[in-house]
This record gives C-alpha cells, structure tokens and sequence, in this order.
C-alpha cells in the first residue's frame, strides 16, 4: 500500500554552499533512480557544465547514470578520505531539505495543477537562495560595520593621544 502521493521534487545543490542549482518537480511518485538523469540535465542547462560528481542517498542506486560519477551514501568500499568527506557533508543537505520545506512552505503547494507545482518547486530554490545569499550578505554587513566602529575608535583614540601630546608640549 503507498503512503505517499503528489509530486516529487527533485533538488540538486551545490556541495560547499548548498545554493540548489537546479529544481525540478516530478509527478507521482517516480523511483529516485530514474529521476537522476533529469536533475543532472537540468544543472547541466543552468550551469553550462555537466556535474563531475553527484553525491546522492541510497534510493538513487541502479540510476543508470554513466556521464558523471555518482556517489551513493552508505557505499564503504574504495572511498578515499576526501570522497568520505563528501559523504559527510550530503549529510548536511537534509536540513537545508527541511528549511525548504518549513520556510519555502515546499511541503504544500498553493498552485494548482503539475504546471503550478513545477512552477512552485522553482520559486522554492530561487527563495532558498535569495536567503542564503541575504543571510551572506547580513553577515558581510555586520563585519564591516564591526571594522568601521574599531577604525573609528581607533582614529578617536589616536586623535586624543595627539592632543594630549600636544598639550603637554606647549606647558
């Protein structure tokens, strides 16, 4: 008996910052497997470059895949330690899956029909990023401003020394 119903959305990201780079949704509930060569196309349209490596969960085995390196979690055999470091940070994907879901609202679509569900899945990405990069951006802010004020203090501290110099000379 299935549980699941609608549409699956299939996402790839970036595997440093976690920017999704492709978004694509999918109706019904096809096997994961299948769905691989389409999200690798997909990047492979928005970024002009084929992906070297996809680091992807076990539902994707028997994906048929022969034009990039896939790399399936729990695989243990000829892993070298810069490929297990990989696996690790698949790991940290799942989360920004759930902040998809929770902040994007991904997990219910307000639009009607597959087009609308395509069309949602892609504002979903296109929101992810817009937040990282604000957040990206807050951050940059906060530590100019950090900078600013310690260069102001600095200025104001020398230009009270100088005073002080100064004032001491001329008595």
């Amino acid at each position: 008996m299935r549980y699941e119903f609608g549409t699956k959305v299939s996402i790839a990201t970036t595997i440093d910052e976690g920017f999704v780079v492709g978004m694509r949704a999918l109706p019904g509930n096809p096997y994961d497997g299948h769905t691989l060569a389409e999200a690798l196309e997909q990047v492979e349209i928005l970024t002009d470059q084929r992906p070297e490596l996809a680091v992807v969960d076990r539902g994707y085995r028997g994906h048929g895949v022969e034009t990039t390196s896939v790399l399936i979690s729990g695989a243990k055999r000829g892993l070298t330690p810069a490929l297990k470091k990989l696996l690790r940070r698949r790991s940290a994907i799942e989360p920004e899956i759930g902040h998809m879901k929770t902040d994007g609202r991904l997990a219910r679509c307000p639009l009607k029909g597959l087009r609308g569900d395509a069309i949602f899945a892609v504002l979903c990405g296109c929101g992810h990023n817009l937040r990282k990069i604000l957040n990206h951006i807050r951050k940059l802010f906060a530590f100019l401003l950090a900078m600013s004020i310690k260069a102001i203090a600095a200025f104001a501290t020398a230009q009270t020394e100088n005073t002080r110099f100064y004032s001491s000379a001329a008595a």
